[in-house]
Parts: C-alpha cells; structure tokens; sequence
C-alpha cells in the first residue's frame, strides 16, 4: 500500500483556508522560508525549530573505493556535506506510534 503525500500546492490550500489569506502569498512566504533553511544550511549554520526538530549539515568522509549503483564502475568519492534533520521531541511524541509495513 502506498502512503499518501502532503504537498506544498496542498500545504498552501490548507493554509488559505484557516488563514483566509491569498494563496500567492501563503506560496511566496513558505518559498522564502525555505530559501533562508537552505541559505543558513549552505553557511553551515544549525536550523533550529522548536517543537519540530533541527536541520544541520553533516560531513561525510569519502571514498577511494566506491561503486556507482547503476553501472557498478569504481569511483572515488570526495568528502562532502550533507543535510540531515532530527525530529524534535513533540514530533518524535506525535508520530511514535505510527507503524506501517513496508
């Protein structure tokens, strides 16, 4: 069973209709809002929102010895940044007991 999605054109209709504000600007700030994350993210700085968890960049060491999945071919991978997010307590709280097989 496939899970069903939340999207942002659906984010924005939900909030038009609690807020009864214009959807281009409900669009225009959530846009903005992730346009700071990823500036912050890209200065290496930790994204903290209480109550829903943090973003933060981590490094990933590299690799002399890598295959590429696709073609299975040897190649080297640098050392590089990546973007993870921990869930804060309340949303850990909120979704533990949301089990589904996979």
């Amino acid at each position: 069973m496939s899970k069903s999605k939340l999207t942002k054109a659906a984010i924005i209709e939900s909030l038009h209709e609690k807020l009864d504000l214009n959807r281009s600007d409900i669009h225009e700030v959530i846009d903005l809002f992730f346009e700071e994350v990823k500036a912050g993210l890209s200065k290496d700085q930790v994204i903290e929102l209480r109550g829903f968890g943090t973003f933060e960049v981590r490094s990933r060491k590299g690799k002399e010895k890598a295959r590429n999945p696709k073609t299975g071919e040897l190649v080297a991978v640098q050392s590089h940044g990546v973007a993870v997010f921990r869930p804060g307590k309340e949303l850990k709280d909120q979704v533990w007991n949301n089990v589904s097989d996979r």
